[in-house]
């Protein structure tokens, strides 16, 4: 089997300690992801069961399995061996599983790409990942060709739609790939600590990083996300708009449900008509997003025009949701968002409010069975409950950065700092009642220190979210001779509205009602857009 060379990943001595709850023992020590995922449910009789609900398509486990086999046959005809890392960017379609699964089959490593990279960001992690093949869609191909000529390793790329326009330019069809690969393939079965899935960080603090997943970690952190969160099963439908091409729509769409044998419905980008009529259409049982989704669905006038009866769950992470939020959508609804919290480095979710009876406004809930949360102070002393601290955590996966030593070791550094004794740093600000659960205030490095306050940003942009005016906006902070740093907004401003020094004011003057006064913004920066990642989160890096 083609192994990782030893310099990929950092010395041992540096990982994070895996734990693995008892529950989770059995987990075979070889195993494959789309054998546990998909080849699973086929032999124990769940073959006739939908997989995908796309549009007006559904997919049975067994016709899943069938593509996916041929792709994977085409695959290893065209030289991809175990452990070869392949590159996705698709939009979430069923192709987008099949490649998935595939690449997982023969014992490859996927690596999901945002659909929303520059040439640049492409460039650089078809490099740093050294990719054999690059799977993607023809509508996203722009700036791969625009980036191809950047590629070092010889990566090729394989085209889905549009086979003739993909082979004048000297790529592969994906169409054309399928049409000859043999519909029978065993999987490639593999040792636990081979790399399931390289999931690469959104970028908000400088080029993605490359998190390391290996497989049988990867299996136990799905198994209990869906146990202790989703509880997807048979007949669940789990929607949403998260890329499976990045790292949240990953671990989102390809593994918790499929753990479950469940099905998903693929929308291929969120607006509030499209996603409402999904859940009629698709009877969705689950439905997971950010909270830039749920207030965009609240806001949509003819929300009540649309029959969600069939949503039992309603989940959210990735951004703070609010308490006004969770009780809007409640008073809409009738049901709450169980919100939680997890992070590319540890694969999926580490915490979540239905570890809670019913959601405890602002909290992100309690620490998932078989994951130990601390909080400690700069010192690494634990905090006493209410007190804000760094969150640190244990559990089945852990931060583990790909290619370290490059860059003169700049990842080895984040290494050592993002995990001390074993423990993951988050580089999150919470705090944690004597309950256990745990309350996000802001990312590390977005806490805004001002004139011996410690504000953090999420507060603020919901309440700014509130503004007649105001269609999005971030809050940062910048420096300031006198207090440190002083916070400052930049809005997007719905149309019929212009920035100006009066508007600025009067925002300001509604903001009373709704934060303490120190946490006002002294600043105001009207744009037309703001960033943000595929899934919706707000990159704070652009803004400053």
């Amino acid at each position: 089997m083609n192994r990782i060379p030893e310099n990929y990943l950092p010395g041992k001595e540096t990982w994070p300690q895996y734990s693995i709850p008892g529950e989770c023992a059995d987990t075979p020590q070889k195993l494959n992801l789309a054998d546990f995922l998909l080849d699973r449910h086929v032999r124990e009789g769940r073959g006739d069961n939908v997989a995908v609900k796309f549009m007006d398509k559904e997919i049975t486990y067994a016709q899943l399995q069938k593509q996916v086999n041929q792709f994977g046959n085409a695959l290893k005809a065209a030289g991809v061996e175990p452990q070869d890392r392949v590159g996705i960017r698709l939009v979430n379609t069923p192709q987008a599983m099949v490649a998935i699964f595939a690449i997982e089959k023969i014992g490859a490593i996927p690596v999901p790409t945002s659909p929303l990279w520059s040439r640049e960001e492409i460039a650089f992690v078809v490099n740093n990942a050294e990719m054999k093949f690059f799977v993607v869609n023809d509508p996203l191909m722009e700036q791969v060709e625009a980036a191809k000529s950047n590629f070092e390793h010889g990566t090729r790329v394989i085209v889905i739609g549009n086979p003739e326009g993909a082979k004048a330019k000297g790529h592969l069809s994906f169409e054309e790939m399928m049409a000859g690969g043999a519909p029978s393939l065993d999987a490639v079965m593999l040792d636990a600590l081979d790399i399931g899935v390289i999931l690469y960080t959104s970028g908000t603090t400088g080029m993605p990083k490359g998190c390391v997943h290996f497989v049988r970690p990867a299996i136990v952190e799905t198994k209990l996300v869906n146990k202790y969160v989703y509880q997807l099963k048979p007949g669940d439908v789990l929607g949403g708009s998260a890329p499976v091409s990045f790292a949240a729509g990953f671990g989102t769409f390809t593994l918790i449900p499929f753990e479950g044998g469940a099905s998903i419905s693929l929308i291929p980008k969120f607006s509030p008509p499209d996603m409402l009529d999904l859940i009629q259409k698709h009877k969705i049982t689950v439905l997971t997003g950010l909270p830039t989704a749920y207030r965009a669905l609240m806001k949509f006038p003819a929300f009540k025009n649309y029959d969600v009866s069939s949503v039992r769950l309603y989940t959210s992470g990735g951004d703070a949701l609010g308490a006004e939020t969770l009780q809007a959508w409640q008073a809409l609804t009738g049901k709450p968002i169980w919100e939680g919290l997890g992070g590319t480095e540890m694969l999926h979710l580490v915490t979540s409010n239905t570890m809670n009876s019913a959601p405890v406004p602002n909290s992100i809930g309690k620490a998932l069975p078989g994951v130990e949360v601390r909080v400690v102070d700069i010192t690494g002393k634990e905090c006493k409950p209410g007190d804000i601290g760094s969150m640190i955590l244990k559990g089945p996966s852990g931060t583990l950065y790909w290619k370290p030593y490059i860059n003169n070791e700049k990842l080895l550094k984040s290494q050592k700092s993002g995990v001390v004794d074993g423990w993951n740093r988050m580089g999150d600000a919470v705090f944690m009642k004597e309950d256990g659960n745990i309350f996000f205030v802001s990312r590390e490095d977005d806490m805004i220190k001002s004139s011996g306050y410690r504000i953090g940003p999420a507060e603020i942009e919901e309440a700014l979210a509130k503004h007649p005016a105001i269609a999005d906006a971030g809050i940062i902070g910048v420096p300031d001779p006198e207090k440190g740093q002083i916070v400052k907004a930049v809005v997007q401003l719905k149309e019929g509205f212009a920035g100006s020094d009066q508007l600025s004011e009067e925002i300001n003057t509604f903001l009373r009602n709704h934060i303490a006064v120190y946490k006002l913004p002294r600043a105001y920066q009207y744009v037309d857009t703001l960033p943000r990642t595929p899934t919706g989160k707000l990159l704070r890096r652009l803004l400053r």
